[in-house]
């Protein structure tokens, strides 16, 4: 059997490829689509809907048996220091049944809800992220969760009880020359009788090394009776022919049982395939649907810890006479850490409830989630690290052994640093948003800019659009915000007043939905290059969207009599603050150096600026930047090591 030779695609196939991909009807409401198009649905968000009364009873006895072993079997700093989870732990993580904290009672799980399985990743990730990782892996986006959503009876009748008790599972996308570009995916899945046959290589295979079972995504080979594509399989790690070649080694998360995998010559049957084929990557985007809600429940968490220990540190260091919390300066940080918390901990909340109810779709929602969430996370760590100054900057162990409290700030911030480009990378997340946020554009006059149109279809792509503009923009004029009244049960007696948040938010809904249509005016078939233009868009819906969230916490905390009071203060407080970052915003989306910064770019590139590298050292190793991933049979050790 020849070598498989890699994929060579064009821009436009590739993006045809996650074109393919994406979901394309909108059958159920979705509060941040509406909010990118200028409609402020505040009531598909509010009342804040709620969980039901067995749901949270069975979650919240599972949270206490898990603090419990956190607290008496997890030692953080054991894995820190050995870089590697204890098999004790994962063995009693699985005896909890943590395992299978998403996998419905019938096959052995324990059938926890979005929202209850989010608060126990937000526990454990607090005892050690590398744990929050690997059960995340194992159930966001491994293998329970496409079997769940795409899996035959019979294959979740043979794989889901295993894997709600004793078998860890891993995904496998990712190749060392293929990261948010599926379409160029080199592993090859070729048919041969009953069974299909893998060969390539995957690369950051989280879960990996220790995984029983595999969810891989490889190429089919359209042939005679095979549609071909990219597809995925169950895969058994330990079958013939499959070898993990390394195991990873990272800045933060040093317990991540991450590998190189590859394949040679592995058979799998074809009762292992997960759908038809050709809908591999249709079924990683729809798992990471509700997968991705995994990253900011674990940074919600992180979110809840600097704060504990923000207000612990600052209130006994003193300087000049007084706690440090109380001079300005670090005050102010105190506030940022607290009003974000609570913002992040209200849009997943918000968004697990409503992925439960399944009554919206939350695939904006979702991503917003996790695009926030990362990237506020890592700001709230960093400037933890600045109000514990070089306390932050020391490890855990050293300040330990010179007598001081062993606060691991400075490891926080490098295990946070990856949520950033975890699950779809910043920039990635602000394009796979903005295409879902011009949606409805594209809808309605995407044919006039596609190049493959007939001017027949032009035309009539230009008579639709005309008719749907003719009837949308008008109704980004004028709205609720701005009347005085509106929002008025989010102002109540002797609390902070968030109906002026809510009217913002509604006004600043209408202003991005016309900064949008401007742009596709002006730019049409050049805005998908835009891609400052439309990271900054996507940047104030997921700002609008956390105010949001926030004020419909803060009022559901308030009508239920719990901390109604000091929710409303932090909610009005993170509101203040997001308004200047989305003023900010907005005033980058037009004034800003993107046109320049093109310049430099090809300058750096063609050589131009080489002498500014001048007068360092490169303290580089040898070797090629990616590493040859050519199929073929392993010459490396086999450090997979199943925990049994």
């Amino acid at each position: 059997m020849s070598a498989p030779t890699k994929p060579k695609v064009s821009e436009r196939e590739a993006r045809q490829v996650a074109e393919a991909a994406r979901e394309q009807d909108w059958r159920k409401p979705s509060f941040a689509k509406e909010l990118f198009l200028g409609r402020f649905r505040l009531d598909l968000i509010h009342p804040h809907p709620m969980p039901a009364a067995d749901d949270v009873q069975r979650g919240e006895e599972f949270l206490a048996k898990l603090r419990d072993f956190c607290e008496t079997k997890v030692d953080g700093a054991q894995i820190e220091r050995d870089a590697m989870i204890p098999d004790a732990v994962i063995d009693g993580l699985k005896e909890l049944g943590a395992l299978g904290m998403k996998i419905d009672t019938k096959y052995g799980g324990l059938g926890l809800t979005q929202v209850y399985y989010n608060k126990a990743l937000a526990l454990v990730g607090s005892a050690n992220p590398a744990i929050g990782a690997l059960l995340s892996a194992h159930q966001s986006i491994g293998v329970p969760q496409p079997l769940k959503l795409f899996g035959t009876q019979e294959q979740k009748d043979a794989f889901l009880p295993r894997l709600a008790r004793t078998d860890i599972s891993a995904f496998l996308l990712t190749e060392p020359d293929v990261g948010s570009d599926p379409a160029r995916l080199a592993t090859t899945a070729v048919p041969d009788g009953d069974d299909y046959v893998l060969d390539g290589v995957k690369l950051w295979t989280t879960n990996g090394v220790v995984a029983d079972l595999l969810v891989v995504m490889a190429r089919v080979p359209r042939s005679e009776g095979h549609k071909g594509g990219i597809t995925a399989f169950v895969v058994e790690a330990g079958s013939p022919g499959i070898t993990v070649e390394n195991r990873n080694a990272f800045m933060g998360l040093r317990g991540l049982e991450n590998g190189v995998t590859r394949f040679h010559q592995v058979r799998v049957p074809a009762a292992n395939r997960i759908g038809p084929e050709g809908s591999g990557l249709k079924i990683a985007l729809t798992t990471l649907n509700t997968g991705r809600l995994s990253l900011p429940a674990m940074c919600a968490g992180a979110g809840k810890w600097c704060l504990k220990i923000a207000r612990e540190w600052s209130a006994v260091r003193e300087q000049w006479g007084k706690p440090v919390a109380h001079h300005e300066a670090v005050g102010s940080k105190i506030s940022f850490i607290a009003a974000t918390t609570f913002a992040l901990e209200a849009v997943l909340d918000l968004s697990s409830q409503m992925a439960d109810e399944n009554r919206n779709d939350i695939r904006i929602e979702a991503a917003l989630a996790k695009l926030y969430g990362s990237e506020m996370a890592w700001l709230m760590a960093d400037e933890l690290v600045q109000i514990r100054g070089g306390r932050g900057f020391e490890t855990a162990d050293s300040l330990a052994a010179r007598g001081e409290r062993a606060v691991p700030a400075e490891q926080l911030l490098r295990d946070l640093r990856i949520n950033r480009i975890f699950e779809g990378s910043t920039e990635i997340m602000h394009l796979l948003i903005a295409r879902e946020a011009v949606d409805a554009h594209l809808a309605v006059a995407g044919d006039i800019i596609d190049p493959d149109k007939t001017l027949g279809d032009k035309a009539r792509a230009g008579a639709q659009a005309t008719a749907f503009y003719a009837r949308w923009l008008p109704k980004l004029v004028a709205g609720p915000g701005q009347l005085p009244r509106s929002y008025a049960e989010f102002h109540p007696r002797g609390h902070a007043d968030l109906s002026t948040h809510l009217r913002y938010v509604e006004r600043a809904a209408r202003k991005l939905a016309r900064s949008t249509f401007y742009a596709m005016s002006r730019w049409q078939g050049r805005m998908e290059t835009k891609q400052g233009f439309l990271g900054r868009i996507v940047d104030i819906g997921a700002e609008l969207f956390a105010m949001s969230a926030a004020c419909v916490r803060a009022e559901l905390l308030r009508t239920t009599g719990d901390h109604g009071r000091e929710a409303y203060q932090l909610a009005d407080a993170f509101c203040r603050q997001a308004r200047i970052r989305v003023e900010e915003l907005f005033g980058r989306l037009w004034s800003n150096t993107d046109d320049l910064d093109r310049a430099v770019v090809k300058g750096v590139l063609g050589g131009a600026y080489t002498w500014l590298e001048e007068g360092v050292i490169d303290p580089s190793g040898d070797g090629p930047w990616i590493a040859d991933a050519t199929p073929g049979a392993s010459e490396r050790e086999n450090v997979h090591r199943p925990i049994r």
